[in-house]
Order: C-alpha cells, then structure tokens, then sequence
C-alpha cells in the first residue's frame, strides 16, 4: 500500500496549485472520493513518457508478427483437454 499522503477530491481541487508545486518538486499523493482510493498525483517523467510509444509499437509488431505465423483454427477443446492432464 502507497505512503503517500492522502488528500480527498474536494480538498485537491481546492488545492490543485499547490499540490502541482509540491508534485514538482517530487512529492506525490493519493486522492480519495468518499474514502475509495480513485487516482495518485505524480511526478511527471519525461523518460518514461518518451518510452511508452515505442514499446506499443514493439508490442503491436510483435503481435502482428505472431498473427502472420498463425495457422488455420485452432481447437479449444483440445488445448482445455491437453491442460488437464
């Protein structure tokens, strides 16, 4: 379970600047709607975010290609049948 600290909706929409300014400078929190954990604050990374396009379109290419390697149908029942034993 997360450590951050735990702000409720209505207080981080009243507080949303100076939430922003504190995620800035690394901190992150936990907003919560009517005590159910729905979102976290974060520090935004570059690196990460310039990372994730990439990886989609390594994983879609590889999809792709296990697609095309694809033959004809494949039998359900057998494959449950087989993991049975």
């Amino acid at each position: 379970m997360s450590t951050d600290p735990v702000v409720g909706a209505f207080e981080a929409k009243t507080r949303l600047a100076e939430l922003l300014r504190e995620t800035e400078r690394g901190a992150a929190f936990v907003i919560v709607r009517r005590g159910k954990r729905v979102a976290r604050l974060v520090p935004y990374d570059e690196a990460a975010a310039g990372e994730r396009p990439e990886s989609v379109e390594a994983l879609f290419a590889a999809l792709r290609e296990v697609r095309s390697r694809a033959t004809g149908k494949v039998d359900v029942r057998a494959l449950i049948d087989e993991g049975r034993r």
